[in-house]
């Protein structure tokens, strides 16, 4: 059996554990009757195996964008162990889970973080929130619709793993970019996490971003590894985004609770978060939902097209 039929037939046989999953359904909700708002593009960031990286992924690349001047939102989708605010030194008072008891809204919940990145803080250790149901995810995603001035980019941090809160907030997004790094467990776990979005959420388009890796030959390398099994297996296109080199001032930047493309943008890290960035900028327009799939900004979507 050669290489790419061993990957194969590992991915296969690894992944069906993960993949005996029933969908998570909801129905949409009617139309405002506001005026048009502007179109925010919400771009998920998944990973699948935890410790590949996608958190220092989704607060570099939303921090990168801000820096180009657009207005972004960064979303910590992981209920349970949030630590996008850590990683930013920020000290939030109020969490998700205020805004679930009707304690405050989705405005009252935005931090401001270095260059006017916009946080949505989840709560960390919080047993309630750890155990949401689908109803609750869906009514996180919705709060969205509240925002009197959507930004134009909206970044969600999803939590390891393939539980509904993982699927329900991709799903929601108009673009998943899945994060890999050169691990047999990483790959295995990004297409589980790529069938299970396919299958039962009718997500068929994704973006790789290959972290921790010595050089843009790798990751093309383990691009092309799991694209190719996606292709033999599964009814999506996986595009490559991009690469995050292994990076020692990536490293510093955490333990300094800041962004690298912040605190030292021309090192090898921070141009690659520049670079992923302006690939963002180059994608043109997100396929719209249909109204039968919860949807961040779907509401204001369906007013200014007249749905």
């Amino acid at each position: 059996m050669n290489q790419a039929m061993g990957l194969e037939s590992m991915l296969r046989a690894l992944t069906e554990r993960h993949t005996r999953q029933a969908p998570v359904q909801d129905q949409a909700y009617g139309l405002s009757g506001t005026a048009p708002r502007k179109r925010c593009r919400a771009i998920a960031v998944a990973g699948g195996k935890g410790g590949v990286g996608k958190t220092t992924v989704s607060v570099n690349l939303g921090m990168a964008l801000a820096i180009e001047g657009h207005q972004v939102i960064l979303l910590d989708a992981d209920m349970s162990l949030a630590n996008i605010d850590v990683l930013l030194g920020l000290t939030p008072t109020r969490h998700i889970g205020h805004l679930l008891d009707g304690v405050c809204s989705i405005e009252d919940l935005l931090m401001t973080a270095p260059h006017g990145l916009k946080v949505v803080p989840a709560g960390s250790g919080t047993r309630r929130l750890s155990q949401l149901g689908a109803g609750e995810h869906a009514a996180v995603i919705r709060a969205f619709d509240d925002l009197v001035a959507p930004p134009d980019y909206l970044v969600v941090d999803t939590a390891a793993g393939l539980s509904d809160n993982v699927a329900m907030f991709a799903a929601a997004a108009d673009d998943v970019v899945v994060v890999v790094c050169d691990e047999p467990a990483s790959l295995t776990d990004a297409y589980a996490l790529l069938k299970v979005l396919s299958r039962d959420f009718g997500v068929r388009r994704f973006r790789m971003v290959a972290n921790m890796v010595r050089n843009v030959g790798e990751a093309r390398q383990l691009h092309q590894k799991l694209a190719r099994v996606c292709d033999r297996f599964l009814d999506v296109a996986l595009e490559f985004m991009g690469h995050v080199p292994h990076d020692e001032r990536l490293k510093q930047a955490i333990r300094r609770q800041s962004a690298v493309v912040d605190l030292w943008p021309s090192s090898r890290s921070g141009l690659a978060f520049k670079q992923l960035a302006g690939a963002v900028d180059t994608w043109g327009e997100p396929e719209r939902l249909g109204l039968d799939r919860i949807a961040f900004f779907s509401r204001q979507a369906a007013v200014a097209t007249g749905w």
